[in-house]
């Protein structure tokens, strides 16, 4: 291939085509006609001398030498892009672009509706996406799933992604309000719940892939205990509406179970054992730790979901 005639616009053919494994897909995003996008493929496979692709179904299915492109590809792009915005950097105000985020429902109810309000003052034509996160595929899901942050607790990052805590997350018990059960045993909103209690209860678990056992769980097994767990659901949503309309009880982050607990009927108690405190961290691909609009994203999110540190220990 000779680079001084190569047209270097193709490469942002290979990246949409590469990200959507699409023609039509890919016309749409970068606002060119399909014909187009099938000649700017052909003229890549001269180029570079594959096929680059190949069709499956409805899909385009790249070789092993364009699957190969793709990470190096999408970081001279972004680096290119960081390049030529020049030293002011990101301007909001003006910005078109679309964020992907990953998480839990956790933050649809305590980050998207301060930042949709937000980005409506300062950044009217950026788009932002809450997306559930994958289990188990976490990280992967910065690579795979084009996520731009992915909101989780703290963990072991490979070489390739960064993470930064933003706020730390303890846990409460909750239960619907006059709950006959915690009533009978004598307490009130803020109490302790005796340990004997709480293991003899019905509780209910949020666990997006349908484990019996939490972070609640492990804590009690360091007391030789256990709990009756008689529910999981994927969402939180679905944990505190279940304990609203049930003698049910359940851990639930204490940020989001004060957020609820007057919309629902909830009221909230202590846990008889020490549950560790959650590390909430931003995780991202190296690849934008230094590109402006990604800066500009991860600082909007800081502000908005610092104000929810909560690392105080229990009594």
């Amino acid at each position: 291939m000779n680079f001084r005639t190569f047209d270097l616009n193709l490469l942002r053919v290979l990246d949409a085509l590469l990200d959507t494994g699409s023609t039509v897909a890919a016309a749409q995003r970068l606002h060119m006609s399909q014909p187009a996008i099938s000649a700017a493929l052909g003229r890549l496979r001269h180029a570079l001398k594959d096929p680059l692709f190949v069709r499956q179904g409805r899909n385009l299915r790249p070789t092993e030498f364009a699957s190969a492109m793709q990470g190096p590809l999408r970081d001279l792009l972004n680096q290119t892009e960081a390049l030529l915005r020049g030293p002011d950097g990101f301007d909001a105000a003006r910005a078109e672009m679309a964020f992907k985020i990953s998480g839990s429902d956790y933050f649809a109810e305590l980050l998207m509706p301060q930042l949709a309000e937000h980005l409506a003052r300062v950044a009217p034509l950026v788009q932002v996406q809450l997306v559930n996160l994958v289990p188990d595929s976490y990280i992967e899901s910065l690579d795979t799933f084009g996520v731009d942050v992915a909101l989780i607790p703290r963990l072991e990052l490979p070489p390739w992604a960064e993470q930064e805590v933003v706020f730390h997350s303890r846990f409460a018990v909750i239960a619907r309000t006059g709950n006959p059960r915690l009533a009978h045993a004598g307490l009130v909103p803020g109490d302790t719940v005796p340990l004997d209690l709480f293991c003899d209860m019905g509780h209910v678990l949020f666990s997006p892939d349908g484990n019996l056992k939490g972070m609640g769980d492990a804590a009690l097994a360091r007391l030789g205990r256990e709990r009756r767990v008689v529910m999981t659901l994927p969402v939180f949503s679905g944990v505190y509406n279940a304990v609203a309309a049930s003698d049910l009880i359940a851990l639930l982050p204490r940020s989001l179970a004060q957020r609820m607990a007057p919309r629902v009927g909830l009221e909230l108690y202590e846990p008889p054992m020490q549950v560790p405190i959650v590390p909430l961290c931003m995780a991202w691909h190296r690849r934008f730790s230094h590109d402006p609009a990604h800066q500009w994203l991860r600082a909007q999110l800081r502000t908005i979901l610092t104000p929810l540190d909560d690392p105080a220990p229990l009594a």
